[in-house]
């Protein structure tokens, strides 16, 4: 009995190692996993860091864009006014110099013309008055008069011409408005 007694105790031994073997193994397994999921979550924050950080950089350049678009804008538009200007003092320089007051009036008209080619090109475009119907979209009723010869609510008269600019109101037309 008492080799049994040894084989059960050498039996008990092997099994006790083995347990404490099977639980540093998983000790060792449990922190190899953690240190994995640290630096798996240390890479994700760098990556959102980097991602916040072109993020905010992608922004303050659009911002940067946009202020440049705005201040810049009007610059072709400008640019073919400033022909315009020169033109007309062209023509104030050349009627000075021959007091030609038909070859100044003749320089205003092709200055004039020009303009409304300018602003045509981009996309300004007068509202129609004549034989109109009042329109508070469009008009602007600076008056109002009773007339015979005048539908209810028709223009009588156009005091200041309105501008549409791309299908949008950009100055409403001062209109005298008949009104029965």
């Amino acid at each position: 009995m008492a080799d049994k007694e040894i084989k059960e105790e050498i039996v008990e031994e092997i099994i006790n190692d083995t347990e404490n073997k099977n639980e540093n193994i998983e000790t060792v397994s449990q922190e190899d996993e953690i240190k994995k999921l640290k630096g798996e979550v240390e890479d994700w924050k760098n990556s959102y860091l980097r991602k916040q950080a072109d993020f905010q950089n992608f922004t303050k350049r659009k911002e940067k864009e946009f202020d440049d678009l705005k201040a810049f804008a009007s610059e072709k538009v400008v640019v073919k006014v400033l022909d315009i200007i020169d033109n007309l003092e062209r023509a104030i320089a050349a009627s000075s110099e021959t007091k030609d007051f038909d070859s100044l009036v003749k320089g205003v008209e092709l200055t004039l013309s020009q303009m409304k080619s300018t602003v045509a090109s981009e996309g300004v475009e007068a509202i129609e008055t004549e034989k109109a119907t009042f329109d508070p979209h469009l008009h602007m009723a600076v008056s109002v008069e009773d007339s015979a010869d005048y539908a209810n609510d028709e223009i009588i008269a156009e005091f200041q011409k309105g501008y549409k600019m791309k299908g949008k109101v950009i100055r409403p037309s001062m209109v005298k408005v008949c009104k029965k």
